[in-house]
């Protein structure tokens, strides 16, 4: 028994032997768990990318709006848009308008920080699906978008990317929905350049930046007009511009502190033509043998300020800002090319939105735009909070211009309407004309992060040109007899918003 035994023993020793050698094993070859591990030197939603030492953040939001007569330039008006679009809705008629149109919008936005021996090195980068409403009807969906509003690098001083504009300071689209001819802030869908940042300490800070100067990238758009070539028309862009060679210059200084902040900003702007008229010089095609007319540079200043509980009441804002340009009307507005806005009663308010005119053997003649908007908004409580917004914008021809346009450039003295079939003799030709708004929107937030808002405005288009027009059929409006003369719109927007960390 004893041999068989310490047989036994030693097996079951062996045996024991061996499971310890396997868990030790084991043990040597587990690897750590990684946790993810928040970041606080940024704020809240950083956290640690396991195996860096960059922090992120994942921001994103999704936001429906119905709108009320309104488009994102304000309310429908007949004419061409920034980038020569039609907008039918603006004849006001039973079948080529859709008084009610939607903007569902979904956001995601990535936010990355490293610090290294220089400072922080910052890219940020956000991504859009939208779908947006037309107003001209029965087309009911205008359009489906795939986008970004932010690509950017920065580092030492440097923002390099798609960004918002540094000659904008501030945004009245933050306090009212319907509020975007009043302006250009850049925020909502950014603009191409490069700029460098001076800190000076005390809050005070210069930049200067070159940004894009045409209309391809969300810029601030080209709309010098060749009257030689075209009358001016409401359905038709007779834009004429040297093409682009160089970056808006962009300077900007401002003072931010706890109470808010004061800025001022300038750009300059090229305005430069293209060709003079075809058949100049004895050549029959629009080119170079036809000569052109001298470079033009227009420019643009703003002041801007806002402030944090004025008053002593806690929450409360005011702010407002101040454009004025000549030759850089896309400083100053989102509005461009020809307007018209019409009632159902055969009246019709007209204006057009050229930053600089010439025609053929003279310079080009820039356009002076000035815009105003400012806002305040009391907040009730934690939930709920109202604003009163109002803006004002001008656009102003000087005397050769207006030759031009009421004499010069068309046949008989007359303004020809393209797309009417017809023309326009005013009693009193004068192409100089204004919009005005006043609105006010009530926001509340029923938990933190959900905006639910409702916004109603008024505009009034104000027209120096004064008498009839007998114009063609256009859609359904009726060819006949229109009264010219200053016109008035209401419109309404309604908005439920999730925001999470963006």
């Amino acid at each position: 028994m004893g041999p068989v035994k310490r047989v036994l023993l030693g097996s079951a020793a062996g045996v024991f032997a061996v499971a310890g050698a396997q868990a030790a094993d084991l043990e040597l070859k587990a690897k750590p768990v990684e946790y993810v591990k928040v970041c606080s030197l940024y704020g809240a939603g950083f956290w640690y990318v396991p195996g860096t030492d960059t922090c992120i953040k994942i921001g994103a939001f999704v936001k429906l709006q119905t709108q009320y007569n309104l488009a994102s330039g304000g309310p429908f008006m007949q004419g061409v848009g920034r980038n020569g679009g039609g907008d039918n809705g603006g004849r006001r008629d039973r079948t080529d308008t859709s008084e009610f149109t939607f903007n569902q919008r979904n956001a995601v936005s990535f936010d990355m920080r490293t610090q290294t021996e220089y400072g922080t090195l910052r890219s940020y980068f956000d991504a859009f699906f939208q779908t947006t409403g037309s107003d001209n009807a029965p087309t009911q969906l205008g359009s489906i978008t795939l986008g970004n509003t932010r690509g950017f690098i920065q580092f030492v001083g440097f923002t390099a990317g798609r960004m918002r504009s540094f000659f904008d300071m501030y945004f009245q689209g933050a306090y009212g929905f319907g509020s975007g001819s009043f302006g250009n802030d850049t925020s909502p869908n950014g603009i191409v350049g490069a700029a460098y940042t001076w800190q000076f300490g005390g809050g005070v800070s210069a930049s200067l930046s070159l940004e894009d100067n045409g209309q391809g990238n969300s810029g601030r758009g080209r709309s010098t007009v060749n009257l030689s070539q075209a009358s001016l028309g409401i359905a038709s862009n007779t834009f004429d511009n040297k093409g682009q060679e160089f970056f808006d210059p962009v300077f900007n200084l401002r003072l931010d502190q706890a109470w808010g902040y004061v800025g001022v900003s300038a750009a300059l702007h090229d305005a430069s033509g293209g060709y003079y008229q075809p058949g100049l010089n004895g050549v029959a095609s629009l080119s170079e043998g036809n000569g052109h007319p001298g470079d033009k540079f227009g420019w643009a200043a703003t002041a801007a300020f806002l402030v944090s509980s004025p008053f002593g009441l806690q929450g409360d804002t005011v702010a407002g800002q101040a454009v004025w340009s000549k030759g850089a009307a896309g400083y100053a507005t989102v509005t461009w090319g020809p307007t018209a806005l019409f009632t159902s009663a055969m009246k019709v308010g007209l204006g057009w939105m050229d930053e600089a005119v010439f025609t053929s053997g003279s310079n080009v003649e820039l356009t002076t735009v000035w815009s105003f908007n400012a806002m305040y908004e009391h907040r009730w409580n934690p939930q709920w909070r109202t604003s009163i917004y109002g803006g004002m914008l001008g656009v102003e021809y000087d005397g050769a211009a207006k030759s031009m346009i009421c004499a010069t450039t068309v046949t008989g003295g007359k303004v020809t309407f393209t797309g009417f079939g017809s023309s326009f003799t005013p009693t009193n030709c004068d192409p100089n004309w204004g919009l005005s708004q006043v609105g006010t929107r009530t926001m509340w937030n029923p938990v933190p992060d959900l905006d639910v808002g409702l916004d109603l405005g008024w505009t009034h288009l104000n027209t120096a040109f004064a008498g009839t027009a007998v114009l063609g059929q256009n859609g359904a409006k009726p060819a006949g007899t229109y009264t010219v003369s200053d016109r008035d719109a209401l419109s309404a927007v309604f908005r439920i918003q999730r925001n999470f960390l963006y």
